[in-house]
């Protein structure tokens, strides 16, 4: 299978918008939620924003919602997460991740593939 592979990272003031996009084409159809964590230095790896295969139902965390948006692009096969009005506690390691299920709290013990991940860096 070709693997997850996350672009679009980057460095942005506070209040700011990024877009990050996932190329999915061996996972969009194959597995049941696709969507994104997230890491930063010293805490662990959190749930993000996950959509179900069609894109019928998104999830997002708490912190994240109203500010980011979780959408599949069927033409690009990709998965991507819009951003904005950023916040420094946004700053982190975003992963794509192909999941076996997904909710309003998504582990990654659910997690069936991992990208290799993207830098996102907001300053104030």
């Amino acid at each position: 299978q070709v693997p997850l592979m996350e672009s679009g990272g980057g460095s942005v003031q506070a209040g700011g918008s990024l877009r990050l996009s996932c190329a999915a084409s061996s996972y969009m159809y194959s597995s049941v939620c696709m969507g994104w964590f997230r890491q930063a230095p010293g805490k662990e790896r959190e749930d993000v924003a996950f959509i179900t295969n069609g894109g019928m139902t998104t999830y997002y965390a708490r912190s994240v919602m109203g500010r980011f948006a979780v959408s599949q692009d069927d033409a690009k096969n990709t998965i991507d997460l819009q951003m904005n009005g950023l916040r420094t506690d946004d700053s982190a390691m975003y992963y794509c991740a192909a999941t076996r299920w997904c909710g309003q709290t998504t582990s990654t013990t659910a997690v069936q593939s991992w990208g290799q991940g993207t830098q996102v860096t907001v300053s104030s």
